[in-house]
């Protein structure tokens, strides 16, 4: 598995706010959306292909603003496992410059019995 998983956004008129920069919470959005795509990208690789996870906390910093016709790649990737929390960097950058990062917590749960798994403090170093 690729634990580094990236796509890019050319931002248009949805993406804009009343100040002509890209709305914050279109970030949180796109960090939640990001998040979904990679799971869906690497779970049939894992022991929990029928698990979800749902996120229990998040962290963005804003650095710089996006315009309207910019481009913004995302770039997220899972960092080691805290107890049954699994930390998540979403990085945004447009023009290779970092203009906003982002840290979240998720917890995996089991889809069928809606109840928080625990997994394997390696569970990332094994796919």
């Amino acid at each position: 598995m690729s634990l580094i998983y990236e796509k890019q956004i050319h931002v248009t008129e949805e993406h804009i706010d009343q100040n002509k920069h890209v709305n914050n919470v279109q970030y949180v959005r796109w960090v939640e959306e990001i998040a979904g795509e990679h799971w869906d990208f690497v779970k049939h690789k894992t022991d929990y292909p029928g698990d979800v996870w749902m996120l229990l906390d998040h962290h963005i910093q804003y650095k710089k603003q996006v315009y309207l016709g910019e481009t913004v790649r995302i770039k997220t990737y899972p960092v080691d496992p805290e107890g049954v929390r699994q930390p998540r960097k979403v990085e945004f950058y447009c023009n290779d410059q970092l203009v906003v990062d982002s840290r979240t917590l998720w917890v995996l749960v089991d889809k069928e019995t809606q109840k928080v798994k625990r997994l394997e403090s390696d569970w990332l170093k094994k796919l």
